[in-house]
């Protein structure tokens, strides 16, 4: 059976505290297909640590890249969408006035999702690299603002799959942006290995409440437990560790990082200032002062749960949205309960 017309196109945007990224496929088969995408980082929560606002530098950009998204959303034709802000939109007190700024000079209309739904999303995206074979997984995402952790169960599914659940998930306002900001207000400094243990020890004092109210660490050490994770750091890493001279995302997405592998290359980072970060092919001069804080938060982790490998996701909150579009679809969900958002002025 065709579930589909021809001229159905999916879309999701995904807004975050550091990234606008869009994805837009079309249907193929009971599978979707990618046929456009779009990313650039545009720091939208800088200085909103300790401001509270969402800076006129900062809107500007991220208004300017939303306005790329709208005209590939108009190019492509696209019937279905949904388009998400988490954190940095959570968190300004101006977030009003910006959405009505991007509506007004885009047409789209941003959600603002709860820190729950932003999991739920992230999960459905990676839940294709989960092992099957194992029951549980503690599963993350490294944010701008904050770093998502889930407690994931693992179960298999009767079409041969997996299905998850998510036992538990906790946000923490610790993300590559803000802790940076905390730790080295001066750009281009060099952290260094006692700022870097400062960061490290801060972020894992505050996961240590999760782990004890879940004994996750007591089921680490019996086995059982796999760990998968999603952010620019460690699909930054993956890429350094297999030597790319440019990022490759076919490549990157599903490796594996062994502990020993990730604690090399931190090492080494560590000592670096943001201008030889920055030449580094897999870093560049946008990331370079943002690594150190996202693998102050890598290391915390993988000190806490010593699974000694984890699972690298390129995919996420884009992937579950158009997961959901798609399933929607099939299910015969009327048309307006799949399309939440305007798609054009």
């Amino acid at each position: 059976m065709n579930f589909f017309r021809r001229s159905e196109i999916f879309a999701a945007l995904d807004l975050g505290t550091t990234n606008c990224r869009l994805l837009i496929a079309r249907p193929a088969g009971e599978r979707l297909r990618v046929v456009d995408s779009f990313s650039r980082i545009v720091r939208l929560g800088e200085g909103l640590q300790a401001s509270g606002v969402l800076s006129e530098a900062a809107m500007a950009r991220t208004i300017d890249a939303l306005s790329v998204c709208a005209e590939k959303l108009d190019q492509r034709e696209v019937t279905h969408a949904r388009f998400v802000a988490t954190e940095a939109c959570r968190q300004a007190t101006n977030c009003g006035e910006f959405l009505a700024r991007v509506h007004e000079r885009t047409g789209l209309d941003l959600e603002i999702i709860p820190m729950e739904e932003e999991a739920r999303l992230a999960l459905a995206g990676c839940a294709p690299l989960l092992d099957p074979d194992r029951p549980h997984a503690v599963v993350f995402d490294i944010g701008g603002g904050s770093t998502e952790l889930l407690w994931v169960a693992i179960s298999p599914a009767a079409d041969g799959g997996i299905e998850t659940q998510i036992r538990d998930v906790i946000s923490l306002p610790l993300g590559v942006v803000s802790l940076t900001e905390r730790f080295q207000p001066r750009p281009g400094d060099a952290t260094g290995p006692a700022v870097f243990a400062q960061m490290v020890d801060t972020v894992r004092d505050a996961f240590a409440d999760f782990d004890r109210q879940w004994g996750i660490a007591q089921q680490v050490a019996a086995g059982g437990v796999q760990m998968l994770g999603s952010s620019g750091t460690v699909t930054t890493l993956a890429g350094m560790r297999l030597g790319l001279q440019r990022y490759e995302r076919q490549r990157v997405d599903g490796t594996v990082l062994d502990f020993a592998d990730i604690r090399k290359i931190t090492r080494r980072l560590v000592v670096m200032n943001a201008a030889e970060r920055a030449r580094e092919p897999c870093i560049g001069a946008i990331r370079a002062d943002l690594m150190i804080a996202g693998c102050a938060i890598l290391e915390a982790i993988c000190r806490t749960w010593k699974v000694g490998r984890l699972r690298v996701a390129d995919r996420g909150v884009r992937e579950g949205i158009l997961a959901g579009l798609h399933a929607a679809t099939r299910a015969g969900v009327p048309d307006a309960c799949i399309r939440p958002a305007a798609l054009s002025t």
